[in-house]
């Protein structure tokens, strides 16, 4: 009898031991950041209305032509990252949640990159996309306009060291203006490693050309300079007033917006479309991140038709949602194509 009274407080002591661990444990993973950030469906926009009472796409100084349907661009949104407290429960939730997805850390924020800093880098990559949105639409249109490369740093023991300067800006090479057909690094590496080449420098007013022989550097001309990021002067003003978003995905149906205010017919024929991706000046439609949150908000959102970039139809796979028909575009002028076949019941490639 006596051991019987003495097993139960045993048995009793070991029970209430292993509810603290785990209590301890609970509070302990409640407490503890992971190095991981869960991605869910954001905001989708039309690109051709106006969702602040504004447009979102300004254009004064052409003419501009009515437009129906939707265009949309659409957004991920995410939490997590440092400073943020984004435990294993927060990454759990997400994890059972069917739209959103978690993916490390790193995927989003660089090695002591701050919350901040990539909201920074996004606001940056925004605008770029905007130029680079509006560089590719009246690419395709063939709307002429003024491209600037800058040069912002000279390497050392290369040819154009004391003779190219940070600030000036490469305009034209071997009489070739740059543009959007014409990169300044693709014209330059169109030669033999060793060869000539011809570049056209403007500074301020004054404009002057000078010769270079490349250096072979991994078989490959150069001359040896960076450049920033191309900025444009367009023939009349093009503003895209989309505040609290970044990111660079939404080039692509930017630049389709674009388009369909600038031209008589409309690119939609009054469907709800939505899709994504980088664009890039000479109309190159690059692969975004994503992708599976972005479908998942625009099919929420109404559209039937989305826009994917060719590079991402890999990542779609099984993620689908019912009644959206994707459609796989690599260039502008391809998916502009493809919305005209959309309209007259022809096929389409998908993913």
């Amino acid at each position: 009898m006596h051991s019987r009274q003495l097993a139960m407080p045993r048995r009793l002591a070991t029970l209430v031991i292993a509810g603290c661990c785990v209590v301890a444990g609970l509070a302990v993973a409640a407490f503890t950041s992971v190095p991981y950030v869960a991605l869910t469906p954001g905001p989708t926009l039309n690109t051709l209305g106006s969702p602040s009472g504004k447009p979102l796409i300004q254009i004064s100084g052409h003419p501009t032509y009515p437009t129906t349907g939707h265009l949309n661009m659409v957004t991920v949104s995410y939490s997590g990252g440092p400073g943020t407290g984004f435990n294993i429960f927060n990454a759990l939730s997400a994890w059972l949640t069917p739209d959103d997805a978690v993916v490390p850390q790193s995927e989003i924020f660089s090695p002591g990159q701050s919350q901040q800093q990539v909201v920074q880098q996004d606001t940056q990559e925004m605008v770029g996309s905007q130029q680079d949105a509006a560089a590719a639409a009246l690419c395709y249109l063939g709307i002429g306009y003024k491209t600037i490369d800058k040069i912002t740093s000279v390497v050392k023991g290369t040819p154009a060291y004391g003779v190219l300067h940070p600030g000036e800006a490469i305009t034209a090479v071997d009489g070739a203006p740059v543009g959007c057909h014409n990169d300044v690094v693709t014209m330059i590496r169109d030669r033999k490693p060793g060869a000539p080449v011809t570049l056209t420098i403007q500074q301020g007013g004054s404009t002057r050309t000078i010769r270079l022989d490349t250096k072979d550097v991994d078989g490959e001309p150069v001359v040896g300079v960076t450049l920033a990021p191309p900025s444009y002067v367009f023939p009349f003003d093009i503003k895209i007033y989309i505040p609290g978003i970044g990111g660079p995905s939404a080039g692509m149906m930017f630049a389709r917006g674009i388009i369909d205010k600038l031209t008589r017919d409309s690119l939609t024929g009054g469907r709800f479309i939505a899709g994504t991706g980088e664009i890039e000046p000479n109309g190159q439609v690059e692969a975004i991140g994503g992708i599976q949150q972005k479908m998942a908000g625009a099919r929420a959102a109404g559209a039937t038709i989305f826009l994917t970039p060719a590079a991402n139809c890999s990542n779609t796979t099984g993620a689908v949602p019912a009644g959206l028909r994707l459609v796989k575009v690599s260039t502008l002028a391809e998916a502009v194509h493809d919305l005209e076949a959309i309209k007259s019941g022809q096929p389409v490639p998908s993913c």
